[in-house]
C-alpha cells in the first residue's frame, strides 16, 4: 500500500514492514514473518519492478516478527541484511535475553498470537549472514537511510531516517497499537527489555525533521516525530 511518494507499507496494523521505492532501486525495512513474502512480492509487482530491485534489507532489531522473510531473501536473491552489532547475535542465533511484557488483556494477545499462525511466524528463519552497522551510519542504499541508535526495546534497536521518502521507521521503538492490550496510539511497546532506556531514547526521535513517523505495530502517524514521542512519553 503506498502511504507517500517513495513510501509503501506491507502487512497491517498488526504487523507491517516498509518499502522504500527510488529508481536507483528498492530499500525494505524489517521482513515481518515469513508470510509476509507474498505481500513483498505483489507490492513489488504492483510497483512494475523485480525482487532484484531489492537492494538492501535494513532490521530495526532482531526479535522474529521482523526477520520473517530475511533470510530467504537474502540466500534466493543475494539481498545483504543489515543489522545494529548489539542484535546481530539475536538474529543469526535466535537467542534472545528476558524482556518485559507488561499489561495483557486476552482478545488482542490471541489475535495477535493467531495471526502469527497465519503468517508462518513460527517458521522464521534466522539469518546467516548479516551486515553490521551502527548508530549514525548513513547507509549506500536507496534513500540514503540514516540509522538512529535507540536502546531500550533492544541493545540494538534502531530507526530508520529516510529523507527521500520523508519519514522514519522506528520498529518497535514505540508503537500506535498495543499488541497485549489493543490500546491505540504512540505508547511503548511489550517485550522491551529495558523499558526505562527505551522511552529516554525517543528523546533522540524529536529531532528529527519528517511528515510520516512509521512503528511495526499500529497505523502510521502522520506528523511529527516530536509530537509522536511526547504522546508515547505520556503513556509510559
Amino acid at each position: 500500500m503506498q502511504l507517500a511518494p517513495h513510501l509503501h507499507r506491507l502487512g497491517n496494523d498488526i504487523v507491517a514492514t516498509y518499502l522504500i521505492d527510488t529508481p536507483e532501486g528498492i530499500t525494505l525495512i524489517d521482513a515481518g514473518f515469513p508470510g509476509h513474502w507474498r505481500d513483498l512480492q505483489k507490492e513489488v509487482t504492483a510497483l512494475g519492478k523485480r525482487l532484484s530491485d531489492v537492494k538492501g534489507l535494513i532490521l530495526t532489531h532482531g526479535d522474529c516478527d521482523h526477520i520473517g522473510f530475511a533470510e530467504r531473501l537474502r540466500d534466493q536473491m543475494g539481498v545483504p541484511v543489515y543489522v545494529h552489532a548489539a542484535d546481530a547475535d539475536q538474529v543469526r542465533t535466535g537467542v534472545r535475553p528476558k524482556a518485559t511484557t507488561g499489561p495483557m488483556r486476552l482478545g488482542p494477545a490471541m489475535g495477535f498470537f493467531a495471526y502469527a499462525l497465519r503468517k508462518d511466524g513460527l517458521r522464521a528463519r534466522h539469518v546467516r549472514q548479516v551486515e553490521e552497522i551502527a548508530d549514525e551510519d548513513v547507509l549506500p542504499l536507496p534513500g540514503k537511510p540514516k540509522i538512529i541508535g535507540l536502546p531500550g526495546h533492544s541493545p540494538g534497536s534502531i530507526a530508520i531516517h529516510v529523507p527521500i521518502a520523508d519519514a522514519v521507521m522506528v520498529g518497535d521503538a514505540f508503537v500506535t497499537r498495543h499488541l497485549l492490550t489493543g490500546r491505540r496510539g504512540p505508547q511503548p511497546a511489550p517485550f522491551s527489555q529495558d523499558p526505562t532506556a527505551a522511552v529516554s531514547s525517543l528523546e533522540r526521535l524529536a529531532e528529527l525533521q519528517a511528515s510520516w513517523v512509521l512503528p511495526a505495530h499500529g497505523a502510521p502517524w502522520h506528523g511529527s516525530p516530536a509530537d509522536a514521542v511526547t504522546a508515547a512519553q505520556l503513556t509510559r
